[in-house]
């Protein structure tokens, strides 16, 4: 059994799934077509096609704020907010490539010089993959020799060399302020234009070390320079501005006077938003494609996140979910000569790829970097081995939904997966707040979307069916089209997903919400039109003195609804008060639900439409349980009192049985330290939970199983349920034979309940069968997935609570084995599932055990049928809370959870289930001869031999550029 990556305090998890949160700076490699995302957190990812992915994490806690790829090389560079610059490279290793960091490097100016003289602010790696020009806050552009970042002083260029070649009536004495854009010359590697915040650009020649061409923009004070673009044939540069302008300059000219041949606001003569970043490519037939990000109506579009594309007479303005990040364009042909072929654009919450070849320049669907939490994420379920023909539904009623997307492949495909194909199919089901369920395809290392089910069209919400926010209305200036899926605002917060169950043999799907709500669907590859009808279940059961303060029911559509091709409900139970849905089960071979609040749980019979039994839990000291989670009077004083009469309860307590009883406690104490010192570890002393303790009815767990109840000779099926405040109780079903089951009604009697003595929250149940083996999913044994239960030897039944795992012998429920947790290291439980651990030797061979999460973020697996601990790993830091509660466990030893609102974070347990990135990059073929800039003969000489060593794959290549 074991855990990807590094031991101890900080292990590496399999794989994240999800788009990286926070994206801070975005690169791209032509030739290497992959693509760069760094983040706030310091994190830089690489992607390529699907399956290729590379992450690397800099030891400082410092934003990436740059991405570079060195050209037609295998390094990349990042610059950090702490001015720190780093090396990157993709390695061969054993046949697979690594991401590692190979140098990094500061700029350091004369003594006593201000730290603005060398704050980098822009980076250009020079087409030659031999330099880096570094433009900084001061003014001044330092070059700097790579891979092994040494600084070339003579050949850098001083802000006292450019003022020399500026007009004096320009200078004065004012400053040019930092360099903001640097560009290379696309057909004369020796030229660079340089752009100054105050409108400056200067055309370098870095052979002969002096200016060639002056362009000044006026005014000079008002319109900030924000970017530079310099077009293929070399003939004109552009320059984006702080007022909403761009400008052509003709290069060619050499009066240095000559005025830019074309300005132009896009957007009209009031004031706009600065255009950040604009480029302009050239296509073989036809215009030129010009893009700009930004440049909006500041009055009316300010708080628009847009990029303009303009083609010709086509013009639209892409209005984005959340603010832009950056942009590149991708062009068909090698080394991005051909026509613009697709818009890449990273924004704070996605990332989004236009089609620009296909008319109505439609989104390309992402194989990965898919927002998870388009809409927020607050539920998880994990379905192992999906059948094949439930696949092929689901994935076919899921194309249906992707008509609007483009037909073109994914334009990303640098690299090449090694990966295995995956040995089964899993689905990941997420649930979210705005009363989605989204199906994924988490069979390995891309997490692509399938399916999308949205619950809203059941419920009359304010939202309007027929509001189309994707297109702009006729003749609308600028010209908005809305592109992404990010999401974040719910129409009724009471439609959220807080559970679910989906039945693989079935095809029955159950899904309850936050308003009490739960829907049990089932899968129909055509569309339909039916009126749901809500079953009003009363989980109070007529108490008295109890008034529910929080939200109300959701209303029920009395029309028929028409429902899509997928997953369509045909029954509705709503809880009575409409509490969030805390616990669900599913048995499809009985065709029951089960359902629990915190005021009681019920078994409803989605075959006859039928509510079974319901059970108030509701404790009567808990007024908390009737404020529901939306409330705005939450009782704070209520729960102060309680903790200081708890803690005024403990030392009465302890005081009065120190003054009567201090001689006979000591001797009890010593009694059983003497009896237990070689037979346990130290445990400390846990008190029990008061029985006023808030929430204590509310229902944590609900298990189906047949077992024996009754005595040891008739099993029957029967429900169990655990409970906030540490109790257990179980129902015995009577079932009516098949032939009778649509008319015979399903009975239910009480048969056992059990008390924790700690009173601690009831997490987990499961019934061990004769041969100490975990009961089978319900339809398992009948379609041949696992052997039938042995009901020959006694049934045991296993409590797990937050505190211990505690064995119980059935039918008579008595005590037989526990293992404690909290009173041997103080952690409780917080999440627990059942997994199956296959042998890597023996395809045969395989035990089950239980895997369990605590509440300090580690990892242990326990023994089944003996309960004892085998191994302890430590997976999630204690401090995230979220990231814990949102685990889940899947049934052949993997894990996912959030490590962000927008990533999933895999780790396995299994040396057989393991799902990782296994890719190669090979070094890019150079383009042709290219005219360098003079450089020593030892860089190129080194640079061979670095070449030669990544392609040979020796390790004498990292000791080189550590050096």
């Amino acid at each position: 059994i074991i855990i990807r990556g590094k031991p101890c305090d900080d292990p590496q998890i399999t794989v994240e799934h999800g788009f990286p949160h926070q994206p801070s700076a975005l690169g791209y490699s032509p030739s290497l077509q992959l693509l760069a995302i760094g983040t706030r957190s310091g994190a830089i990812k690489l992607y390529g096609a699907p399956g290729v992915e590379f992450m690397g994490l800099h030891d400082e806690n410092a934003a990436v704020t740059q991405v570079h790829f060195l050209p037609h090389q295998v390094e990349l560079v990042t610059l950090l907010d702490d001015n720190s610059l780093h090396m990157w490279t993709l390695r061969a290793h054993k046949g697979l490539s690594e991401l590692l960091e190979i140098g990094r490097f500061t700029l350091t100016g004369p003594p006593g010089a201000p730290p603005s003289v060398t704050r980098v602010t822009a980076v250009l790696p020079h087409s030659s993959g031999e330099l880096l020009l570094l433009g900084t806050e001061g003014g001044h552009v330092f070059i700097v020799e790579v891979p092994g970042f040494r600084e070339l002083e003579e050949r850098n260029i001083s802000l006292d060399q450019v003022a020399s070649s500026v007009p004096d009536d320009y200078i004065g004495r004012r400053n040019l302020e930092h360099v903001e854009a640097l560009q290379e010359n696309p057909v004369n590697p020796n030229q660079v234009v340089i752009g100054y915040g105050r409108g400056l650009m200067v055309v370098w020649d870095l052979e002969k070390q002096k200016g060639k061409r002056i362009f000044i923009h006026f005014p000079l004070n008002k319109n900030q320079l924000e970017s530079v673009w310099w077009t293929e044939d070399g003939g004109y540069i552009l320059s984006s501005h702080s007022d909403g302008s761009y400008c052509r300059w003709m290069v060619g000219v050499d009066d240095v006077n000559e005025e830019e041949e074309k300005s132009d606001i896009p957007y009209g003569h009031f004031p706009c938003k600065a255009i950040m970043k604009i480029i302009q490519l050239p296509t073989e037939d036809g215009p030129p494609f010009l893009l700009f990000s930004g440049g909006m109506p500041r009055a009316s579009y300010g708080d628009r996140h847009c990029i303009t594309v303009i083609h010709g007479k086509t013009h639209v303005a892409l209005d984005f979910t959340s603010r832009i990040i950056d942009f590149f364009v991708i062009t068909d042909g090698l080394q991005q000569k051909g026509d613009p072929s697709a818009l890449v654009v990273l924004v704070e919450e996605e990332l989004v790829v236009i089609d620009l070849q296909t008319e109505g320049w439609p989104v390309i669907q992402t194989p990965y970097l898919v927002p998870l939490h388009s809409s927020a994420i607050t539920c998880s379920h994990h379905v192992s081995a999906i059948p094949f023909k439930l696949w092929e539904r689901i994935s076919s009623v899921g194309e249906l939904q992707n008509t609007h997307y483009s037909k073109k492949p994914w334009p990303i495909t640098g690299g090449q997966s090694l990966a295995p194909d995956p040995p089964q199919r899993d689905l990941l089901l997420t649930g979210h707040e705005d009363g989605t369920v989204r199906f994924w395809d988490a069979s390995g290392v891309c997490l692509s979307p399938m399916y999308k089910l949205s619950t809203a069209g059941v419920f009359d919400t304010d939202a309007d069916p027929n509001d189309n926010m994707n297109q702009g209305t006729e003749g609308e200036w600028p010209p908005f089209r809305k592109v992404g899926c990010f999401d974040p605002y719910s129409d009724d917060p009471r439609l959220g997903i807080q559970k679910i169950h989906l039945c693989k043999y079935s095809g029955y799907l159950t899904v309850a919400g936050t308003a009490g709500q739960i829907l049990v669907m089932e899968l129909n590859d055509e569309a339909a039109e039916q009126t749901v009808e809500a079953k009003v279940v009363d989980l109070l059961q007529g108490q008295e003195g109890f008034r529910w303060k929080g939200h109300t029911r959701l209303d029920v559509r009395e029309e028929p609804v028409l429902f899509p091709p997928g997953f369509q409900p045909f029954a509705l139970v709503q809880c009575q008060p409409p509490a969030v849905v805390t616990a669900l089960n599913l048995h499809s071979e009985w065709k029951l639900v089960a359902f629990g609040t915190s005021h009681g749980f019920g078994l409803f019979d989605y075959q006859q439409k039928n509510n079974v039994f319901v059970k108030c839990t509701l404790n009567p000291s808990d007024q908390l349980a009737m404020e529901g989670p939306l409330s705005r009077v939450k009782s704070i004083k209520k729960s102060l009192r309680q903790s200081f009469r708890r803690i005024r309860r403990s030392r009465v307590s302890l005081r009065k049985h120190h003054v009567n009883n201090a001689l006979q406690e000591a001797n009890a104490r010593l009694e059983a330290e003497l009896a237990e010192m070689e037979l346990a570890p130290v445990q400390r002393k846990i008190e029990a939970r008061s029985s006023d303790d808030s929430f204590t009815g509310l229902v944590r767990t609900l298990y189906f199983a047949d077992t024996f109840l009754s005595d040891s000779s008739h099993n029957s099926p029967s429900l169990w349920a655990g409970t906030n405040g540490g109790c257990v109780f179980a129902y015995m079903l009577r079932l009516p034979p098949v032939e009778h089951r649509a008319d015979e009604p399903i009975t239910a009697h009480p048969a056992k309940e059990i008390q924790l003595m700690h009173r601690a929250p009831v997490v987990g149940i499961v019934v061990l069968d004769g041969h100490g083996a975990p009961l089978p999913e319900p339809l398992e044994v009948a379609h041949d997935l696992a052997r039938s239960p042995e009901m020959q030897g006694s049934h045991h039944l296993l409590v797990i609570s937050e505190e211990q795992f505690k064995v119980f012998t059935l039918p008579k429920v008595s005590a037989k084995m526990k293992l404690k947790l909290t009173a041997i290291d103080g952690s409780r439980v917080r999440r627990v599932g059942v997994a199956w651990f296959g042998s890597n030797r023996s395809e045969d061979y395989g035990e089950s055990g239980l895997v369990v999460l605590t509440n300090q973020g580690d990892l242990h697996v326990v023994s089944l049928p003996s309960v004892k601990l085998q191994v302890q790993y430590p997976c999630i830091r204690k401090e995230d809370v979220s990231g814990i509660a949102s685990c889940v466990f899947t049934k052949h030893g993997q894990g996912f959870y959030l490590i962000s609102p927008s990533e999933f974070e895999r780790f396995s347990l299994s040396t057989r289930c393991l799902v990782e990135p296994r890719c190669l990059v090979g070094a890019p073929l150079h383009s042709g001869p290219q005219r360098r800039p003079q450089t020593d003969g030892a860089s190129s000489a080194h640079r061979r031999v670095m070449e030669h060593a990544l392609l040979n794959d020796e390790s004498e290549y990292c000791r080189t550029e550590t050096c």
